[in-house]
C-alpha cells in the first residue's frame, strides 16, 4: 500500500476553530440582537402620537383657531422668558387678565407636556413655576378664557420667546 504523508498544513482543524463559521453566523446573530432591541423598544416606549378622541379633538379645532383670532383682533402679544424653575410672561393686552394658563406641548411625546397656571405678579407680568424642561422644541399656547396665543421654543437655545401680533418671523428661533 502506498500512503502519501500528510502535511501539517493540511490538517484540518474542528470547526470551531475556523474563521469561516464564525464569520457567517455574525449576520443573523446581529439581526437577533437587533431585532430583540427594537422589540425591548416598542414594549418600553409611549406611542406619544396616538390619540384616543381624535374625532373630538377634530371638532375642537375650529374653536381654537376662533381664541387665536380674537387675541390677534385685540391685538395681543407676550413676551416669554423662561429661568431657574420659573417662567415669566409679560403681556401686552386692552383688558388685563387675571390668570393665564401655559401649555408647553412636545411635538412627539405627549407624557413630556406641561402646563403652567400663570399668576399676576404686577399689572401685565404673570409668573409660575416651570421645571426646566428637555431641551428640543416644544410648541407653546398662551391661553386665557377668550384667546390664544401659539408658538414655537426652541429650548434651550431661545432664552426668549415673542408671540402675538407684534412678534417678529424669527423670534423662537
Amino acid at each position: 500500500m502506498n500512503l502519501i504523508p500528510v502535511d501539517a498544513t493540511m490538517r484540518s482543524l474542528p470547526w470551531y476553530r475556523e474563521r469561516w463559521p464564525w464569520i457567517l453566523m455574525s449576520g443573523p446573530a446581529i439581526v437577533i440582537v437587533a431585532g430583540l432591541f427594537t422589540g425591548w423598544l416598542a414594549f418600553t416606549s409611549e406611542d406619544g402620537l396616538v390619540v384616543d378622541d381624535y374625532y373630538k379633538q377634530g371638532l375642537a379645532i375650529n374653536q381654537v383657531l376662533g381664541r387665536g383670532d380674537a387675541a390677534e383682533r385685540r391685538g395681543i402679544s407676550a413676551h416669554l422668558t423662561q429661568s431657574d424653575g420659573r417662567v415669566r410672561v409679560v403681556l401686552r393686552d386692552r383688558a388685563e387678565t387675571v390668570a393665564l394658563t401655559l401649555r408647553l406641548v412636545h411635538p412627539t411625546r405627549a407624557g413630556m407636556d406641561r402646563n403652567v397656571t400663570l399668576r399676576m405678579t404686577q399689572p401685565g407680568i404673570y409668573e409660575g413655576a416651570l421645571p426646566v424642561p428637555s431641551p428640543g422644541r416644544w410648541h407653546v399656547a398662551l391661553e386665557a378664557r377668550e384667546w390664544r396665543l401659539a408658538g414655537e421654543w426652541s429650548l434651550p437655545a431661545a432664552g426668549a420667546l415673542a408671540l402675538g401680533a407684534h412678534r417678529s418671523p424669527h423670534s423662537s428661533q
